[in-house]
C-alpha cells in the first residue's frame, strides 16, 4: 500500500485531505509544522508528500529540498492558497513533483497523486537496477586472486576516474569487454551510455556507416538519416573492441575524433560533435601490426595513453576453480538445476586445460557440463571428452568404466533424445543412423 504524508497547519485540510487519501485506498501519516514533517519522514519514509507553502516554522518551497535529501524516491506536490510563478518554478527546480492552488484544484488531487505514486515506484525500480548494475560492473565482481589480475584491476581502478582513452590488451576471452564495463560504471560517465562494437564483426563500409552514421540518399539504401553509435554513445563510453581489425581508411577518422571531438557522417558536409571516452581492445600485436602497414601509428599513441595488460588464464594459477565455482553457482540459478556437489576430479581436469579460450571456454565448458550432468553431482564423466583424456593423459588414474564405448554411445544417445525433447525421427537425423537403429538401441540400453 503507498503511503501520503501531508503536511499543512491547518488540521481541518489535513483531515479533508486525509479522508480523500484513504477512500482512494492509500495510507495516510500527517504533520503540522517542518519539523513534525522532518521526524515523520524518518519513520514513515512516504511514497508522496503532500506539502502546504506557508507553514508556521518555514516555508515548503525551501522544505523540498529537506523532504528530497530525507527521501530522494519521495515525491513532493506543494499546495498553496496564493500561487504565484516565482514560487512555483523555484519548487520545481528544488526537485518538487508539482504545484498547484488549494480549492480551484480539487478534482485534480487524486489523478495528480497517482501519477506522483507511480513516479515514486519507478524512483525504487531504477535505484534498485542502478544498485543492481553497480554491484554487477564493479572492480569487485570481478573474480580472481592470482597476482597478474590484481594488478590488472588495480591499473583499471586508477584509470577509471579519469577521462584519458584506454587500450586493453590481451587474449580472447580474458574478460577485456567485462574490464571497459567496469571502467565505464565506475566513472564520472556511469549514467551516461555504454556502447560496445566489435570492430571485426563488419565490412569496411558496414562499420563505418554504424560507427558514425550517414545522411539520407548518401548511398543506395540510404533512405533516411542515421545516428551512428559515436552519437549514442556521446558523453558516455564507446567499447571497440577487435580494434586492430579495424580498416586502415576508417583509423583517419578515428584519430580525428580523439584529437578533436568531431567527425563527418557518410554524405555529409559539416562536422559532428561528441563527447566520448573511447575505450579499445585488441588480441593483436599493434606494434608489429605497425611495422606491416596495418595499424597507424599515431592513432596507437592516441588509444594507448593508458594501457592494461589482461593475463590469459593459464597464467592465473588458483583462478580456475575460484571462477569454475562462480559459474557454477550462476548456472544453477539460471538452469533452476542445484549442483550439489563438484568432485575434486572435476575440478583437477579444469586445473590440466592450457585454456586457449580463456575465461570464455571454460564459462562454456562448465554450461555444457552441467546442462549434461544428471545427477546434481558434477563430476570429470560430464566434461568433454578431451579435456578428459588430457586429465587421463596426466594422472596415474586408470581410465574409468564410463570410457567404454558402448557407455559413451548410450550417454551421447541419451543426451540427443534429451536435445530433441524426445523427437527420436529428428534425434535419428542428428545421430545419422536408422531409426529402427535408434529404437534398438534405446531398447538395448534402457534408455
Amino acid at each position: 500500500m503507498s503511503k501520503i504524508l501531508i503536511i499543512d497547519d491547518e488540521v481541518q485540510i489535513r483531515t479533508l485531505l486525509s479522508r480523500m487519501m484513504e477512500l482512494e485506498g492509500y495510507e495516510v501519516c500527517q504533520a503540522g509544522d517542518c519539523r513534525s514533517a522532518l521526524k515523520q519522514l524518518e519513520i514513515q519514509n512516504p511514497d508522496v508528500v503532500l506539502c502546504d507553502v506557508f507553514l508556521p516554522d518555514g516555508n515548503g518551497v525551501d522544505l523540498v529540498l529537506a523532504i528530497k535529501k530525507a527521501t530522494p524516491n519521495a515525491e513532493v506536490i506543494l499546495l498553496t492558497a496564493h500561487g504565484n510563478i516565482p514560487d512555483g518554478v523555484q519548487a520545481i527546480k528544488n526537485g518538487a513533483f508539482d504545484y498547484i492552488t488549494k480549492g480551484d484544484d480539487n478534482n485534480k488531487i487524486i489523478p495528480l497523486i497517482s501519477r506522483a505514486v507511480e513516479k515514486a515506484r519507478m524512483n525504487v525500480r531504477l535505484e534498485k537496477l542502478e544498485r543492481k548494475i553497480g554491484l554487477t560492473y564493479s572492480f569487485d565482481s570481478i573474480l580472481g586472486e592470482s597476482n597478474a589480475l590484481k594488478k590488472a584491476v588495480s591499473l583499471a581502478r586508477k584509470v577509471a576516474g579519469t577521462e584519458v582513452p584506454v587500450l586493453l590488451t590481451g587474449e580472447t576471452g580474458t574478460g577485456k569487454e567485462v574490464f571497459a564495463q567496469a571502467i565505464h560504471y565506475n566513472s564520472k560517465r556511469s549514467k551516461q551510455n555504454f556502447v560496445a562494437v566489435n570492430c571485426s564483426s563488419f565490412s569496411k563500409e558496414l562499420l563505418e556507416s554504424e560507427m558514425f552514421g550517414h545522411k539520407a540518399g548518401s548511398f543506395t539504401g540510404a533512405l533516411k538519416d542515421k545516428k551512428g553509435l559515436f552519437e549514442e554513445a556521446n558523453n558516455g563510453t564507446i567499447f571497440l573492441d577487435e580494434i586492430g581489425e579495424m580498416a586502415f581508411e576508417l583509423q583517419a577518422k578515428l584519430l580525428r575524433i580523439l584529437e578533436t571531438g568531431e567527425y563527418i557522417k557518410i554524405g555529409d558536409t559539416k562536422p559532428t560533435r561528441v563527447n566520448v571516452r573511447i575505450i579499445a581492445a585488441t588480441n593483436r600485436n599493434l606494434p608489429q601490426e605497425i611495422v606491416s602497414g596495418h595499424f597507424r601509428e599515431d592513432l596507437f599513441y592516441r588509444l594507448s595513453v593508458f594501457q592494461i595488460h589482461l593475463p590469459p588464464l593459464r597464467e592465473r594459477a588458483g583462478d580456475i576453480r575460484l571462477l569454475a565455482r562462480a559459474f557454477i553457482k550462476n548456472f544453477s540459478e539460471q538452469l533452476a538445476y542445484p549442483v550439489t556437489e563438484v568432485t575434486p576430479a572435476f575440478l583437477e581436469a579444469l586445473d590440466t586445460q592450457l585454456w586457449k579460450g580463456n575465461i570464455r571456454e571454460l564459462r562454456n565448458v562448465i554450461e555444457r557440463s552441467m546442462i549434461v550432468c544428471e545427477s546434481g553431482h558434477l563430476d570429470i564423466s560430464d566434461l568433454p571428452l578431451e579435456i578428459q583424456n588430457v586429465h587421463y593423459e596426466n594422472s596415474s588414474e586408470s581410465i574409468p568404466d564410463s570410457f567404454e564405448l558402448s557407455a559413451m554411445e548410450r550417454r551421447h544417445i541419451a543426451r540427443v533424445l534429451e536435445y530433441t525433447k524426445g523427437n527420436k525421427t529428428e534425434a535419428a537425423r542428428l545421430l545419422k543412423i536408422g531409426l529402427t537403429t535408434l529404437y534398438r538401441k534405446i531398447e538395448e540400453y534402457k534408455i
